[in-house]
């Protein structure tokens, strides 16, 4: 049996992966600006626990959160395809950073890609 995403790169793997991503997120001019600034912890862990149990980990995001409805979640916020660009961009760069094997960073790509594509409504 094949190994889960979660089983490749453990909770240490998502939190380096997603702490990279939001030391990124941080600083930037064009994608910055959409996340609560009093909130950058919180962000951090919806993203990694979405993440988490999206690719075979605990299912806490939904256990707290519910279904992610991911659309409506993201509706507030003018998403383009510079903002869908960028954000990959970033996440790119940090699973580089993060240093995320070829196999799971595959996967992990072609999902951001898709979602990320997903979440446009300009």
């Amino acid at each position: 049996m094949e190994e889960t995403i979660f089983q490749q790169l453990g909770e240490d793997g998502f939190e380096r992966l997603i702490a990279a991503f939001y030391r990124r997120v941080k600083t930037d001019d064009l994608i910055g600006p959409m996340y609560p600034d009093d909130d950058w912890e919180g962000s951090e862990k919806r993203l990694r626990d979405f993440l988490v149990g999206r690719f075979g980990g605990p299912q806490r995001y939904i256990e707290e959160r519910g279904h992610p409805r991911l659309r409506m979640r993201h509706a507030p916020f003018s998403i383009g395809e510079a903002e869908r660009d960028r954000w990959l961009e970033l996440m790119s760069a940090s699973l580089d950073e993060a240093e995320i094997a070829d196999a799971p960073k595959a996967v992990l790509l072609e999902f951001f890609s898709a979602t990320a594509g997903f979440m446009r409504n300009q």
